[in-house]
Order: structure tokens, then sequence, then C-alpha cells
């Protein structure tokens, strides 16, 4: 099969969907992968690197939509991207398209396959593409909001970990998943005062053996989380349904019960954001502010660190991307359960159920 990666162009995007490791394991087997020039230099990947793999460098998109049957991206393609698109090619990305009408619409029109990683998803309810970046982006969102803390940020100007003497910061986790979890570990280590919200009392006790004790468990209700607000200096958003838009869990009303210059950070920003207030943003232009309350609603959080998202990305995409190029898209989609629940698009028609629920549609069987 041939396989085409393009460079990312989403705004301050540095990723890139394979790394010369994953282009060795392909072009071993009889692939040939198309890189686009320069699309691993955000990932302090060269050209050279993947030459000497095997890929073969192009000199631009067009080339790599024009010859690839199975193209590979990191984030959701751009419109002029998805434009390039064609019928009997396959589409393997990030999409979180039920926040994303417009670009569904594009992609129906496109006739290719499109599946997203985000929605793939194994015989025990676990999405093994999301979570390496969900816990990339759980990190970062501590640190972020660590930051973003600080005053000259436009924040509260509170250490997150506080000193001899002085109190901790207080950080609310609304969601207990993988996001969720990592975000908590780093201000579990930031020395924070901690309190995880969660809607899955088995879940809750996972946490609670996992943090042994360093941590609060909260079981997520809407009383529990306004309680909480008002105590709150960082509240991380980490709140996923599979395939869907994000339930809202902090409405602009709750905004009046926080510190001024307390920080949300909404990591499911990419699947419409969990609170009223958010919009997506970029690392260039990360936050804004809303009713005193700071805001930082990046998109692509785990593009900041690109070197270890590109890696990590690649370890857990890489036996999907062989059983594509081995069986081909119609019989990998047969054989592999958790590729079908990644099925968004295709044939011109919404695959998945949340997204087509989202969307204000039906599904269809293809």
């Amino acid at each position: 099969m041939r396989i085409g990666v393009p460079t990312e162009i989403k705004a301050d995007e540095y990723r890139v969907a394979i790394t010369p490791a994953g282009v060795r394991e392909l072009s071993t087997r009889g692939h040939e992968v198309l890189v686009q020039e320069g699309a691993g230099e955000g990932s302090a990947m060269t050209d050279d690197q993947f030459q000497a793999q095997g890929a073969r460098i192009v000199p631009d998109a067009d080339a790599v939509f024009d010859e690839a049957e199975l193209v590979l991206k990191v984030k959701e393609p751009q419109p002029e991207e998805a434009r390039k698109l064609r019928e009997g090619q396959t589409l393997f990305t990030y999409l979180h398209l039920a926040a994303e009408p417009d670009l569904t619409h594009l992609l129906q029109e496109s006739g290719a396959t499109c599946i997203a990683y985000e929605t793939v998803e194994d015989s025990d309810g676990r999405l093994p593409l999301l979570a390496p970046m969900s816990e990339v982006a759980g990190k970062i969102a501590t640190q972020a909001g660590a930051f973003m803390l600080e005053k000259p940020l436009g924040g509260r100007g509170i250490l997150l970990g506080g000193v001899p003497g002085v109190a901790a910061a207080t950080v609310l986790v609304i969601g207990g998943g993988v996001v969720g979890m990592n975000a908590a570990i780093i201000a579990i280590g930031m020395q924070a005062d901690v309190f995880v919200f969660d809607r899955s009392i088995d879940r809750l006790r996972e946490l609670e053996v996992a943090f042994g004790g360093r941590a609060s468990t909260v079981y997520s209700s809407t009383l529990a989380i306004e309680e909480m607000l008002p105590a709150a200096d960082l509240v991380i958003g980490a709140v996923l349904i599979h395939g869907g838009r994000a339930p809202r869990v902090v409405t602009r009303s709750d905004l009046k019960l926080m510190k001024r210059h307390a920080v949300l950070v909404d990591v499911s920003i990419d699947q419409g954001g969990c609170f009223e207030t958010s919009r997506p943003t970029t690392h260039s232009n990360p936050t804004y502010e809303v009713d005193g309350i700071t805001h930082y609603c990046v998109t692509n959080m785990p593009g900041a660190v690109p070197i270890t998202s590109t890696f990590a990305l690649t370890n857990a995409t890489l036996p999907y991307v062989s059983e594509l190029a081995e069986y081909g898209v119609d019989e990998a989609l047969q054989r592999n359960e958790a590729l079908r629940h990644g099925l968004n698009v295709r044939g011109g028609q919404i695959t998945h159920p949340a997204v087509a629920e989202a969307l204000g549609g039906a599904a269809v069987h293809v």
C-alpha cells in the first residue's frame, strides 16, 4: 500500500504522524511511505532520517494526497486538506467531528473513508489511540495551569505547591479518566491540594488506590462542583464522551463563584469544551478572560511537546496502520472491531453513532 504523511498545517502544530522507526516497519513489509519534505522538522526528525529508513520524500502536500491510498495525519484536516481527499482514499487521524459540522460535511463530500484515532475502541472500552495523547495533555494541563496562575500571566499570583506556612493551591480535576488521572498526578507531584471528580464509583476507588490518599476523590454532581468552585485556584476539565460532544460541567453563572483570576484549563475543547465559556485557542495565544477568570483552551496541547508526542502517538498507531496497509481497509475493518469503532465517515455517510447524534442526525451502517 502507498501511505502518505503530509506536514501538519494547523496553527502551532509541530507533530508528525509517523517516526523514522515507523517508516522502517512499514517499508520492510513492502509498503511505500511518502513523507512531505520537512514534515518531521517540528519533532526534530529530518528528511534524511526518514529517507534512510525507506521513505520517499515528496515536495508538497499535493504530492502526498495525489499518490497516497492511506493518508496519515495527527490533527483533523484543515479545509484545504479535506478538499484534497477523494473517493477510494482513507484518512487516519484525530478528527473530533462532534464539534465540527463544517469539516464533517467536507469529509462527506470527499467520499473518502475517515477513521478517527479518538474513537478506536478495544473490547474493554478503552481508547488506545487517544490514551497516549491524553496522558500528555493531562500532564501539560497542570503545567500550563500552574504557569497561568502566575501574576505576570494574568493569574492570581499563587504557587501551586505553596511553601511552609503558606497554603498550597486548590486544584479541581473534573473527570477521572486518562487525562484527569495524569493531571492529578502532576498536581500531586507539585504538592497542590487536589480533588478529582468522577461519576464512576469504581473509577474513584481505583484512583484512591493509585493516589495513595494524596488526593481527595469526589462523586461528580452539579452541586458538588458548585460547592468546591469557591475554593478552587485551578480547575481542569477532563470530561469525555466517546465520540460525542463534551457535556458542560461549569456554566458561565458558575464563574461568579470563583476567585478572581483563577484559571480554567479545558482539555475537552477538541470535543466542544466542558466549560460553557470555553472557545478554542492556540499555543501562540493560549488564554483569554471571561468575568475575571482566565481560560486556557488550546486545542492541541500535546503539540507543545512534539518530540514526546510524536513518539508516543506512533507507538500506539503503528499496529493499526500496519493492519490497514497489510490487509487493505475493507478487510482490516472486518477483522478488527476496534478499527470499526474508529470509522466516522464512509461513502459520504456518518457512521459513528455518537458523532451523528452530536450533529443532529443518525449514523448509517456501511
